[in-house]
């Protein structure tokens, strides 16, 4: 896996490789300087600089080998907290990396060495209007408290990320995520109605708005949506919510063959669109079923997890004509239930599959998808490069719209294993680009991947992708080292 050069943007950078004496001095001089400014300009308890304090901020979950050591953490309250970290770091040319709860899987928010860290975990308000159906939210809010608001108002917020418990809103902006419920209810980007951005020059931009239609102007909120942290930092997102969601019936699968699953993951999609559709592989399965013990079908070759949420009879028929579908595609058992608890035990053996699968080892995590008809050829493609490359991938998916999350288990003490599984997650995401296909879905490119996306966009877009952030951010102080593989922050 491509390692890329984030340690030449440092503090220590600026005085090249080999510094003088003289530099170095300069150097230590301007960085005290970037934290007196930050200290005397926030409220109290804003900066951090104690180097064991500011140490988890410097990873995500992807657990970047390459993470820097910042030069302070700062845990804004408000938009004008960060106008004022952005307008500090801009004059003295200090990178600075946005950052959520820290619950990505891509780099993304992973510490750029002598950066400052800018932590949004700290705003958190949550104001919803049933007027509007529309929820006004600071990015640091979570998922889940979002969803608890909107429901005590009758609403709901439909996008779920397993880590929904966990992970904040800003984050789920900034990779536009998307969860279990996105196949008929979309994905972050479709409730996004306004964001308030703090560009690189530190002004705040509010755009977009509780309105259902806007068409005035560019659409520079969706520009937003899904740029890492490489373009402004949001710190305020207006969201729509619709009326809540009617008690689902859940219906479980499993099958002796992975073409029987992605068959019937095909099947169910021309005919219906079902509010759910997961997938999990025989190496999913076990490592859940080691995690939770609720029975799960050790010998299966997958598992799909199907949810209805139409109305009465119309559930019913949905979920009469999924288990024809998976009879006829070979499924050894097929279980359904309109009991809310039992149906949300298989939900959440879906949601613990990461967590269960790493407790087998390090892992790689992938994010890629492809068009639906590809999904078998993705499933198999994978298998053959595990085979190959003598490694356990497992495999789980967001089925119904092709976005797959190959996990390669390694043990990092064995340099050759490493090596291999490093091999194998280019080969899958060179798959996924072969088969018509995304190196990522949901989770951000990151830095973990940004080696592969000239590849997948091509020269032409990649080209422009650069010319856009070179329009927001001239200086390039914007989580550099993500998304893009030249941007390298530069004084």
């Amino acid at each position: 896996m491509h390692s890329s050069s984030i340690h030449d943007a440092s503090i220590i950078g600026w005085a090249g490789t080999s510094p003088s004496h003289e530099l170095e001095t300069t150097v230590t001089q301007t960085a005290q300087s970037v934290i007196d400014d930050l200290t005397s300009t926030l409220p109290q308890g804003c900066v951090i600089t104690d180097p064991v304090s500011t140490h988890a901020y410097r990873w995500d979950r992807a657990l970047d080998p390459d993470a820097g050591v910042p030069l302070a953490v700062v845990r804004a309250t408000s938009t004008e907290d960060v106008q004022a970290v952005i307008r500090i770091a801009a004059a003295a040319k200090v990178p600075v990396v946005p950052r959520g709860a820290g619950s990505g899987l891509s780099g993304g928010s992973s510490a750029v060495e002598g950066a400052i860290v800018l932590s949004l975990d700290r705003m958190r308000e949550i104001r919803v209007d049933p007027s509007t159906r529309t929820a006004v939210v600071q990015p640091g809010a979570f998922n889940a408290e979002v969803k608890k608001a909107a429901a005590e108002n009758g609403l709901w917020y439909p996008p779920d990320p397993s880590s929904y418990e966990f992970c904040s809103i800003g984050g789920n902006v900034a990779t536009n995520a998307g969860g279990l419920c996105c196949v008929k209810y979309g994905v972050t980007t479709d409730y996004v109605l306004g964001l308030t951005v703090v560009l690189a020059d530190g002004r705040a931009v509010t755009l977009g708005g509780p309105r259902l239609k806007d068409v005035a102007g560019l659409s520079l909120t969706k520009l937003f949506i899904g740029s890492e942290g490489t373009l402004g930092v949001i710190t305020e997102i207006t969201l729509r919510l619709i009326p809540a969601q009617l008690p689902p019936t859940t219906l479980v699968a499993t099958f002796p063959a992975l073409a029987g699953a992605t068959q019937t993951v095909l099947d169910i999609s021309r005919e219906m669109r079902p509010s759910m559709l997961e997938f999990m592989d025989k190496v999913t399965i076990n490592a859940v079923e080691d995690d939770i013990r609720m029975g799960l079908d050790r010998d299966a070759e997958a598992m799909l997890v199907i949810q209805s949420d139409e109305p009465g009879e119309h559930a019913r028929a949905q979920i009469a004509r999924i288990e024809a579908i998976c009879a006829a595609n070979g499924a050894t058992e097929v279980y359904a239930t309109d009991d809310p608890d039992e149906g949300e035990a298989f939900v959440h053996a879906r949601r613990v599959a990461i967590p269960a699968v790493e407790k087998r080892g390090s892992l790689l995590l992938e994010d890629v998808g492809v068009p639906l008809p590809r999904l078998g050829d993705l499933v198999d493609g994978i298998a053959g490069i595990a085979e190959r490359r003598d490694l356990t991938i497992a495999v789980l998916a967001h089925a119904g719209d092709g976005n797959t999350h190959p996990l390669i288990v390694l043990d990092p003490t064995d340099p050759d294993q490493q090596a291999r599984a490093e091999i194998a997650y280019g080969e899958v995401m060179d798959l996924a680009i072969a088969l018509g296909g995304t190196i990522t879905g949901e989770h951000g490119v990151g830095r973990l991947k940004k080696r592969w996306l000239p590849d997948y966009l091509g020269a032409d877009v990649m080209e422009l992708n650069h010319r856009i952030k070179a329009a927001l951010d001239p200086d390039g102080l914007l989580n550099p080292g993500a998304v893009y593989a030249d941007d390298m922050w530069r004084p």
